[in-house]
């Protein structure tokens, strides 16, 4: 690639960003990494009607969350900008008139009225109308009009639009990256909109002059915009500009596999959509998940390494990246990988940081308002907890007892553990707890074993009512490893209390 790489992100700002977005913003961000190119975030807001106000920002924000900031765009400006289509609307209509005096596009005046009245008239004839070669001639444009009675509709002030002239009998052949060669034949396609009498371009024409005017050497986009290549080609030819290599990505899927992934199916299936909030919508930041995590994942969606290989870093993604691997087909989205992707790099974090995030948690849910814990305790509590999280917020459910002391105890784990003779077991087990000097785990160990060994008890007999004494239910880590940790004045303590409480 001689000309350095420039790709775009040109998203409409018309709400939240959907992950299908994000994956497409991913996309052109590794491309253009591999190739120490560009990458250029470009808002493409023509459709001013649409426009929803803070969707922006969110868009910024977003692609920052995810650590794939744009180079180049709206309050990042190099030699290309503005990077918003409404601050660049002046630019548009001497593109529009160029192809008009090339001949390759023209004025047309036909009322919406009457071309609802062609269209309704086809359809009770069991047709389709479409607006190109075989009937231009017959409706309200320069093409069928004089010269002079073009020009008088103009300085009358008619409302035109201006259209793109298809070709008429030609076979186009369309290079995709992902999909390979593409034929169409012109005598499909419809003469498009290309410029409104409002000053507006549409959609088509802004994106090719802007991708033009930005030196974009790579369009990556999703695969909805397929039926739009073919006029886009055209255009550049029209133009007589070099197009840009075209890669079209697959769909994002359902769960259930049918049909493009909607915010309707998260709602449904509890999982998000979108990166961050948006409204009442949660968002994969809001919901715990780690941006690494999500980078992955989506990274994976669609595109294949060629290896086994799950687990990469935006290093190792950049570095592994091909347009050449992405499949044509649509990808599943599964939202049990996405909870595994996050389990993952949660168990990848080392505990400091993992700490550093739970502690607010504590802050919030512990009843002991009074006790506040250092780092290193949370630390500790987190090693032994950690394995079975998925988010962070689910550390409080799996670890609540090393940060307050169980109100009440499962009521099917006591009918289960709670004997007759269970009350002087643990009040034995407490003064042994209260002789011990060194008090780390494996010396707690050692000793309550041992006297269990001595007296001819089984395991199952003095282990049970004591796991739920500590922790309230018979769940958590090695029961060492907590009296360990709450420490001896604590265990003591909560075993007192459960003679109290249960007799």
């Amino acid at each position: 690639m001689s000309q350095k790489v420039r790709v775009r992100f040109a998203p409409s700002p018309t709400g939240p960003l959907h992950i299908g977005g994000v994956r497409t913003a991913l996309f052109n961000y590794l491309f253009a990494k591999k190739h120490g190119g560009d990458f250029v975030l470009r808002i493409e807001d023509t459709d001013q009607n649409r426009y929803v106000e803070g969707a922006e920002e969110y868009i910024g924000e977003a692609l920052n969350w995810c650590g794939i900031p744009f180079d180049e765009g709206p309050g990042a400006a190099r030699n290309f900008g503005p990077y918003r289509q409404s601050e660049r609307k002046h630019l548009y209509k001497a593109y529009a008139m160029e192809l008009i005096e090339k001949g390759h596009a023209y004025y047309a005046f036909d009322t919406s009225e009457r071309l609802d009245f062609h269209r309704k008239d086809h359809e009770e004839k069991g047709k389709t109308f479409i607006y190109n070669w075989h009937n231009r001639l017959k409706l309200s444009n320069s093409l069928s009009l004089t010269a002079e009675e073009t020009q008088k509709k103009l300085d009358a002030g008619e409302d035109y639009v201006i259209r793109f002239k298809s070709p008429q009998d030609q076979e186009l052949l369309l290079q995709d990256i992902i999909r390979g060669e593409i034929k169409i034949d012109t005598n499909i396609l419809d003469d498009k909109v290309l410029f409104k009498s409002d000053g507006m371009p549409t959609y088509h024409l802004a994106n090719i002059v802007d991708d033009h005017l930005m030196e974009i050497t790579h369009v990556i986009r999703g695969e909805e915009w397929l039926p739009s290549l073919a006029l886009h080609q055209l255009l550049y030819n029209a133009f007589g500009w070099k197009a840009p290599e075209f890669a079209h990505l697959p769909l994002i899927m359902k769960p259930v596999g049918k049909g493009k992934l909607s915010k309707r199916d998260g709602e449904k299936g509890g999982f998000p959509v979108f990166p961050l909030s948006w409204n009442e919508s949660q968002g994969y930041r809001e919901a715990g998940y780690f941006p690494e995590a999500v980078v992955n994942f989506l990274a994976l969606l669609g595109w294949n390494p060629g290896t086994e290989q799950e687990l990469f870093s935006l290093e190792e993604l950049i570095e592994a990246f091909s347009l050449e691997r992405v499949n044509k087909s649509g990808a599943r989205f599964d939202p049990e990988k996405t909870k595994w992707y996050n389990h993952q790099y949660l168990q990848k974090k080392s505990d400091k940081e993992l700490a550093a995030l739970f502690a607010p948690i504590i802050a919030v849910k512990s009843s002991a308002v009074e006790t506040s814990y250092d780092t290193a305790y949370i630390e500790k509590a987190v090693t032994l907890i950690k394995e079975r999280a998925d988010y962070v917020a689910d550390f409080w459910e799996l670890g609540n007892y090393f940060f307050e002391a169980p109100t009440s105890y499962n009521e099917k784990a006591v009918k289960k553990q709670w004997k007759e003779d269970t009350p002087q077991l643990m009040q034995k087990v407490a003064e042994i707890l209260d002789a011990i000097e060194d008090f780390s785990s494996a010396s707690i160990e050692t000793h309550v074993k041992a006297w269990i060994t001595d007296s001819e008890l089984s395991f199952g007999k003095v282990m049970g009512p004591l796991r739920l004494i500590i922790v309230g239910e018979l769940k958590g880590p090695h029961i060492f490893d907590i009296l360990a940790l709450i420490g001896k004045k604590e265990s003591v303590g909560r075993i007192k209390t459960a003679l109290e409480v249960l007799g």
